[in-house]
């Protein structure tokens, strides 16, 4: 199968995109990719806020992401836009990197109001540095990830829709064609 990257935004494994992501990178698995996971808030703060893309981790993420045959971009949704940590780590990719990648923009986020930061922040972001199969976005509902003290689960509803997504996503890095232009 395809080798994917999984960019997590999430400020911490137990925090709702956290849970989104873990439940990504195991329905990616579960179908046969490789899949590796950059948690930015793991990188170096100093090396990703100073851009310095010679340093060993930052240049590890970015030849990982250059490695893979699709991303995907994963971040909650704070006042109708993507976290910073996932915008750090983007704007240090090069440009044209995400050409020729299939590429799914995932959030979660608060109100169904938040759906509007994929289509109208992150996927414009995404074709700002060069993406161009970037698949439909696929939000969820913070309310639809049960939060680790009740065993971070998705709810049967996130959990139908996010595999149809994933589905989506592993039939595309079958047969990938430009999906935005």
């Amino acid at each position: 199968m395809a080798s994917v990257v999984i960019i997590s935004g999430s400020p911490s494994a137990d925090a709702r995109a956290g849970i989104l992501v873990r439940h990504v990178s195991e329905g990616l698995r579960g179908v046969g990719h490789a899949v590796h996971t950059i948690s930015v808030r793991d990188l170096p703060t100093v090396a990703l806020l100073s851009e310095d893309v010679e340093h060993l981790a930052i240049r590890s993420a970015i030849e990982a992401i250059g490695r893979a045959d699709g991303v995907v971009v994963a971040s909650p949704v704070y006042r109708a836009a993507y976290s910073g940590l996932v915008k750090c780590l983007l704007d240090l990719l090069p440009k044209g990197l995400l050409a020729g990648r299939v590429v799914l923009p995932i959030a979660t986020g608060g109100t169904q109001g938040h759906v509007v930061a994929i289509d109208f922040a992150l996927r414009p972001l995404l074709a700002a540095i060069g993406a161009t199969d970037v698949l439909p976005g696929h939000f969820v509902l913070d309310r639809l990830i049960a939060g680790v003290e009740e065993g971070g689960y998705l709810r049967a509803l996130a959990a139908a829709s996010l595999q149809e997504a994933l589905g989506g996503f592993t039939r595309a890095l079958s047969s990938p064609i430009a999906l935005t232009g």
